[in-house]
């Protein structure tokens, strides 16, 4: 299967494929036939650059009609799409240029300073993009399902951020929880919210809202939980897909509301508490449905269509998804996801079943909650955030001598990123010296990852082999 010809080209083309709105205000509409034609024409100039079947195409763009159209470029011609967030800073991206070594980066005017911090000189397409002479577009190609495809980055844990690559059979796999969870149906429109970049939006943004029929809203803006609101009455919103930390801030600060055409509300990345399910069904008289997923698999559980939500639980395992919980910790059957990741880049693929790093527990219905991950990732507002990376940036500052960090509970976004810095000789704790450490990760790696909470102390507790002792870390927040 070819997503772009079987999917895009085969729908009728005057159907509607999305809706763009602007960061100067401006509205678009855009049809199946206007996606087709140009995404033929994109396929061509990047043919004419040289990019060859096989090859990474990295994008550095924000929710707009040129993002949509470049991985479906890719998609046609078996281009292996690279998709990153607008939030990298130099540091994160230039790790993703040298594992991925991209043939041409497809890059957003506004993002120009962050691509050269990087230290990227090669091939680039610059968006928006530029009137050039027609070419003929080159034919469709044709694909296996294991057939390489994309290729998102984990948060990284106990090391670096591991490049996930994906095979075509991604895309068509889809469908599972398009039905199940995510409930597009003919003829609506879509909308998730997640920045392009992530593995949410990469799949939820436009992919299988369209394998569905239904339409996608594209919103290149910042978080606004007031305009948000606004948009899904103006924009007849039928089905919602936001982070639990965004659902969580509408609920205290904007009052949910119903929406003429809103169907269904869904979330994703961490746990919902009662109240904030409560508002949301006296406002709307809709149960955010909770669901599960990694950058790895895909979406392996939802909450029951047409069921009340269970506070703090995932849901149950989607149809034909084989989970086990093994002491504790969820374990995959990989044979039964139809998203299952290929390998990681340049390591063999993975084998036997698959344990997630999650720990969770199953109640006597079989419905899953999540208790935490066993390799200390932090999730803070739908964001999966490894301690090691922002470790590795505060002991780059010139007063840390050791920095540990972990999640500290937060009302709004679940979690937030807490630093315990030992500080050099010389250097004392201060309100003003917390800031500029909190400004020093900010500056080098994606503002979402920064310490909110900045502590000092003399010296991190450790095990006798030399590991920090998170857990007494926590303990102690």
């Amino acid at each position: 299967m070819n997503f772009a010809r079987d999917v895009v080209a085969a729908a009728p083309q005057q159907q509607r494929a999305f809706v763009a709105l602007a960061r100067d205000g401006s509205r678009s509409e855009w049809s199946m036939g206007d996606v087709t034609e140009r995404t033929a024409r994109l396929a061509a100039e990047l043919v004419a650059r040289g990019v060859r079947r096989g090859d990474v195409v990295l994008t550095l763009l924000g929710n707009r009609p040129e993002w949509v159209l470049a991985m479906v470029a890719c998609f046609r011609q078996g281009y292996v799409a690279l998709p990153c967030t607008e939030q990298l800073r130099p540091n994160d991206l230039r790790l993703r240029l040298d594992v991925a070594q991209p043939a041409l980066v497809v890059c957003d005017v506004r993002n120009a300073d962050v691509l050269a911090g990087a230290g990227w000189s090669g091939p680039t397409l610059w968006c928006p993009f530029e009137e050039r002479p027609a070419r003929t577009p080159p034919p469709p190609a044709e694909f296996a399902p294991e057939d390489p495809c994309l290729i998102t980055f984990t948060s990284g844990t106990a090391g670096e951020p591991k490049p996930v690559l994906h095979g075509q059979r991604y895309l068509t796999g889809q469908s599972l929880q398009a039905e199940q969870w995510l409930d597009a149906r003919a003829g609506e429109l879509v909308w998730c919210t997640a920045a392009s970049g992530w593995s949410k939006s990469a799949r939820n943004a436009f992919i299988a809202p369209w394998l569905r029929g239904a339409s996608a809203l594209l919103h290149d803006a910042r978080f606004d939980p007031h305009e948000r609101l606004e948009l899904l009455e103006r924009e007849r919103v039928a089905v919602l897909c936001m982070a639990p930390t965004e659902y969580r801030v509408i609920a205290k600060r904007a009052e949910p509301r119903a929406a003429p055409a809103l169907r269904s509300v869904v979330a994703a990345g961490e746990a919902l508490n009662p109240a904030v399910l409560a508002a949301w069904h006296d406002a709307t008289g809709l149960w955010i449905r909770d669901g599960y997923g990694q950058t790895e698999t895909g979406q392996l559980t939802g909450m029951p269509l047409g069921e009340p939500a269970r506070p703090g639980s995932m849901g149950r395992p989607l149809p034909g998804i084989a989970l086990d919980v093994v002491d504790g910790e969820l374990v995959l059957e990989p044979s039964t996801d139809p998203t299952f990741f290929l390998r990681y880049l340049s390591e063999e693929p993975p084998t036997g079943a698959w344990r997630t790093g999650d720990r969770v527990h199953a109640d006597e219905d079989g419905f899953l909650y999540f208790e935490g991950r066993a390799d200390d990732v932090i999730v803070s507002a739908g964001y999966r955030i490894g301690p090691f990376e922002v470790e590795s940036v505060l002991a780059g500052h010139p007063a840390v001598a050791d920095a540990a960090v972990v999640a500290a509970p937060d009302d709004e976004r679940g979690s937030v990123v807490r630093a315990v810095v030992v500080l050099r000789d010389g250097h004392a704790p201060s309100d003003a010296l917390a800031r500029e450490l909190q400004e020093h990760v900010k500056a080098e790696t994606a503002p979402y990852k920064y310490p909110r909470i900045v502590d000092f102390a003399t010296e991190l507790p450790r095990t006798p082999s030399g590991k920090v002792r998170r857990a007494a870390l926590r303990s102690c927040t």
